[in-house]
């Protein structure tokens, strides 16, 4: 060891002061700078050509009680019959009476991007007198996904892609009653959104006047009795003026609506999803048949005084329901269920196995 000694210190580059230093061996603080055309960028081209011919995979699960318009909600946001709605009322159309889950999955394809769509609805969510725990399917419907995936991961030979079957989102329909959130939607948001993006939406929208959704979207009442576990926000407490009230209602009862403000890191991104969360929850109209309007096909609801477009911003927010969950925040949506809500589980699970 001692003969190589001399050997490594003759291999050192001689000493050069550093007011004489060349200004090419001076770091620059982003990196070096290239003279000529590497190819780097093709990466993106790269990733883009394995990514479509994988595919891509997203699971949303609409939940609320009967007669909101949660298929005809599906339907237009892919604008395809996704979902299913009875054509003919039966016996099995008819309100179960406990929560059922029925899913629904199809490949979807735009300009050759496939993707392969999961629709989970919830008949009889809500639809009973007593709704004491009607959240519990739900609940454990998702948890079993997670210890789906979880039994997955863990395995010593894994499968290359493992089946993702997690809900990514869950598109909450709260009624258009145009007074206050019900005990069962404050504890129904409040449960699901520790363990699944929750996003809150105001069904049939156009059956309430401009006033009547601005002042829906403003309220903090909540119901005298409140709900089991939920502190009732008192009337007249003092609020923040800045913030809208119904963000204080989902503070008061401890309730984290996507896009979630913790999980907020970069500035451009909690910029924009501030202004998102200034317009939740989303008065949103759906439909799924097609009307001539000034010589144009558009989505929309005809009624004897004139046609409510779906996709117009002045009619309703559905544009901004439709650009959250594909548009704009589909893949965050995604990365937040296995970053987060899916870590969380699978910690508490390594736990109990340990």
């Amino acid at each position: 060891g001692s003969s190589l000694e001399p050997e490594e210190q003759s291999m050192e580059p001689p000493t050069v002061p550093e007011e004489e230093m060349p200004l090419a061996t001076v770091p620059g603080p982003a990196g070096c700078q290239m003279f000529g055309y590497v190819g780097i960028e093709a990466v993106l081209d790269q990733m883009k050509v394995k990514t479509m011919k994988m595919g891509f995979e997203f699971n949303i699960m609409v939940v609320g009680q009967s007669g909101l318009g949660k298929s005809t909600m599906v339907n237009t946001l892919f604008k395809s019959k996704v979902s299913r709605k009875a054509s003919q009322p039966g016996q099995q159309e008819r309100i179960p009476r406990t929560v059922q889950l029925q899913s629904i999955t199809h490949v979807i394809e735009e300009k050759g991007v496939k993707m392969k769509l999961t629709v989970t609805d919830t008949p009889g969510f809500g639809d009973q007198i007593n709704n004491d725990n009607c959240w519990d399917p739900i609940i454990k419907y998702i948890n079993e996904q997670y210890e789906r995936y979880l039994r997955e991961e863990i395995l010593i030979t894994r499968k290359r892609k493992i089946p993702d079957t997690r809900v990514h989102g869950c598109v909450y329909f709260v009624p258009p009653t145009g007074h206050w959130l019900r005990p069962l939607d404050l504890e129904f948001m409040r449960r699901l959104s520790k363990i699944v993006n929750v996003v809150p939406v105001i069904a049939k929208a156009d059956t309430l006047t401009l006033e009547e959704r601005a002042e829906f979207k403003q309220r903090v009442r909540a119901s005298p009795q409140g709900a089991p576990g939920v502190p009732c926000v008192p009337l007249g407490a003092p609020l923040k003026p800045h913030l809208p009230q119904i963000q204080e209602d989902l503070k008061a009862h401890a309730i984290s609506v996507y896009p979630q403000q913790d999980f907020d890191q970069d500035p451009e991104d909690r910029a924009l999803n501030d202004r998102i969360r200034e317009k939740i929850p989303f008065a949103v109209v759906g439909a799924d048949q097609e009307h001539q309007v000034n010589g144009k096909r558009v989505l929309g609801r005809k009624t004897k005084w004139g046609i409510i477009e779906v996709e117009n911003a002045a009619h309703c927010e559905f544009p901004l329901l439709r650009d959250l969950l594909i548009r704009s925040h589909l893949q965050d949506l995604k990365d937040i269920t296995h970053n987060v809500h899916y870590e969380s589980y699978r910690v508490r699970r390594l736990n109990e196995s340990n």
